[in-house]
């Protein structure tokens, strides 16, 4: 089950061009192009005629043309050219998606575009802000449902098994987790109080000494991982307190994009309050955020066919606290969705 009334990236913006670009997102196959305005249209991509891929036909003044018969679609999805006859067939259109173009993502609407509103996307704070430094980010297929990838997101626990390299190891933390539930999402998140920052962190720290670190892994409606990482000077630390001016702060912002029940399309970048022209930092960031989301992949791949094809019944365990809640406010918003759609 999907929301579908909402926001989800399909694209890298860099990535969609004048030519047709094949997708699929929540088991719908769609189409991508940039118009010659620069406006990016999806459709979908299934010809009505035999279901032909649009994609694999011609992209001609803003208009594609089925490789099968040459039935011709406008931006709105409405057939303006059928060649093999006279007239155009009744009821010979294709779905057209809204799409908006923010954060360097195109993003998609995958409810009825007329519904779509662009107040709902994900905001962003100091995404433009000059003194904030960003990495170049990345994107990776995850062959996974999306909840396990949540799941992972939500579970501060598992960096000290899985992300033995990326991570250096990191050892486990008994620092007791806060669990915070809004209309919007849910947060799992502690203070660690007068410790040392961990290895992969301390080159990026602008003060010497221990730290007061916040570990905040937050998921959003309807798969947005928000995840923080906070340093600040020893005693300047904790919910109480304001921002001292040499805390570190940085945000992973985390898209997954349901291709279908089994595969996710899964989007990243790191924002940082430090450095904004340091391009090695940058660079050093982002090799290790795809090193340790590798690390995710190969457990998360393993754990979805294991689930899938269980013989035996599964168990929570008390970390899982956090995903189970979203899961359920997830579950919640959908089942209130689809009611309102059939009444």
């Amino acid at each position: 089950m999907y929301l579908r009334n909402c926001w989800y990236v399909a694209a890298w913006s860099k990535d969609v061009g004048a030519r047709l670009t094949a997708t699929r997102l929540l088991g719908e196959n769609i189409v991508l192009y940039r118009r010659a305005n620069g406006e990016v249209a999806a459709l979908e991509d299934a010809c009505p005629h035999r279901k032909l891929p649009l994609s694999k036909g011609q992209l001609k003044d803003d208009r594609v043309v089925c490789g099968y018969h040459g039935l011709t679609f406008d931006a709105g999805g409405v057939c303006v050219a059928a060649p093999t006859q006279e007239r155009i067939p009744t009821g010979a259109q294709v779905r057209r998606y809204a799409a908006l173009e923010r954060y360097g993502f195109v993003w998609l609407w995958m409810g009825a575009a007329e519904s779509a509103d662009a107040s709902r996307l994900v905001d962003i704070p100091n995404y433009d802000d000059p003194r904030w430094g960003r990495t170049a980010g990345g994107d990776m297929a995850i062959a996974c449902n999306y909840l396990y990838i949540t799941d992972n997101l939500l579970d501060p626990s598992h960096v000290a098994w899985v992300h033995l390299t990326s991570f250096a190891g990191a050892k486990a933390d008994s620092a007791p987790l806060s669990i915070d539930v809004g209309a919007e999402g849910v947060t799992v998140w502690r203070w660690m109080m007068d410790v040392a920052p961990p290895d992969y962190y301390a080159p990026l720290v602008k003060f010497r000494g221990a730290c007061d670190r916040k570990q905040h892994y937050e998921c959003r409606i309807p798969s947005i991982g928000v995840n923080k990482s906070i340093f600040a000077p020893a005693g300047h630390g904790g919910p109480d307190k304001s921002l001292h001016e040499k805390t570190f702060v940085n945000i992973s912002y985390n898209f997954m994009t349901p291709v279908d029940e089994d595969n996710t399309l899964y989007y990243w970048f790191q924002h940082r309050n430090t450095d904004p022209e340091d391009a090695a930092i940058s660079e050093s960031m982002n090799k290790g955020a795809y090193m340790a989301f590798n690390e995710d992949k190969e457990v998360l791949e393993a754990v979805h066919l294991g689930m899938k094809h269980r013989t035996t019944p599964y168990l929570d365990l008390g970390l899982d606290a956090g995903a189970l809640r979203f899961r359920r406010l997830l579950k919640a918003r959908i089942e209130a969705e689809q009611a309102a759609a059939a009444a």
